[in-house]
């Protein structure tokens, strides 16, 4: 399940492609925006920040913007910089040692193919596709 950080990661994201073209975005105007607490969103961005999805400026004209054009972003990997990995089970995280029940578990395939669908689906959806942009 994606949480709210991960939902709002990923409207802040959208509304930071919705102004690309006006230089940084304050974060209280994204906050009033899309009607979220600023505070929260604060921690929201420190994150995006940290994984480099976006680059925040200090200073009278600050404020945050995407670091690359929003054609290059993927829904998964903006709910996985919030969300951790998209794996629903633990041995299909990305890093996971072996599972000894491997060779016989008979929902593994299940969870590989619903992996595999949920990978696609987030990873094949570009930032533009919600927004309607260049790439959409």
């Amino acid at each position: 399940m994606i949480s709210t950080k991960g939902r709002y990661a990923l409207r802040v994201m959208l509304d930071l492609a919705e102004h690309e073209g006006e230089g940084c975005v304050p974060l209280r105007d994204v906050a009033e925006r899309q009607e979220i607490s600023k505070k929260y969103l604060e921690i929201i961005v420190r994150e995006l920040v940290e994984h480099r999805l976006v680059i925040g400026v200090s200073g009278k004209h600050g404020g945050y913007r995407l670091s690359r054009p929003a054609a290059d972003y993927t829904v998964g990997e903006i709910l996985e910089c919030t969300e951790g990995t998209l794996a629903a089970v633990a041995c299909l995280r990305e890093g996971a040692e072996a599972c000894p029940r491997a060779e016989r578990c008979r929902t593994l395939p299940l969870w590989t193919q619903f992996d595999r669908v949920t990978r696609a689906f987030f990873f094949g959806k570009k930032l533009t596709d919600l927004t309607g942009g260049e790439g959409a």
